[in-house]
């Protein structure tokens, strides 16, 4: 997969909250894995990473798959998204792993996990999104 596709559009700043990394996606399928940081400053009163910073690990793993699958040409708007914590998320490096489930036209399904450093699954997610052109996004 060409990174080109993310380098030819400006870097949304909350991927630059998240320490958003592309490792590696695969354009046929629309599947992506992405590193991200979780930052202390993300963490609740117990030290965990709060659970709407994993929520957005999360959507920032499922929404590019869709900007993948189509070459550049569409992204998606979050409709539904549906979070399962499984262990604490505690600070430091995560994995996410988005897929395609189906894309249709106007909508699309993902579903994707995300893995702590030490290859734990803490969060598993599915969603519904609107497919949107990318015609009117800042190319910056």
């Amino acid at each position: 997969m060409d990174m080109s596709i993310f380098d030819s559009f400006a870097r949304p700043p909350c991927a630059e909250t998240l320490g958003w990394e592309l490792i590696e996606a695969e354009e046929a399928t629309g599947t992506i894995r992405v590193r991200m940081e979780g930052k202390p400053a993300f963490c609740n009163p117990g030290g965990n990473i709060q659970g709407g910073f994993v929520a957005a690990m999360l959507d920032d793993t499922l929404g590019p798959t869709v900007l993948v699958k189509s070459g550049g040409a569409y992204y998606c708007a979050t409709i539904s998204l549906n979070i399962s914590y499984l262990a604490p998320a505690r600070p430091g490096s995560f994995t996410g792993v988005g897929r395609i489930v189906q894309l249709g036209k106007t909508v699309a399904f993902l579903e994707g996990e995300l893995f702590d450093a030490e290859g734990r699954c803490v969060a598993r997610a599915t969603a519904s999104a609107r497919v949107v052109s990318t015609g009117g996004l800042d190319r910056g």
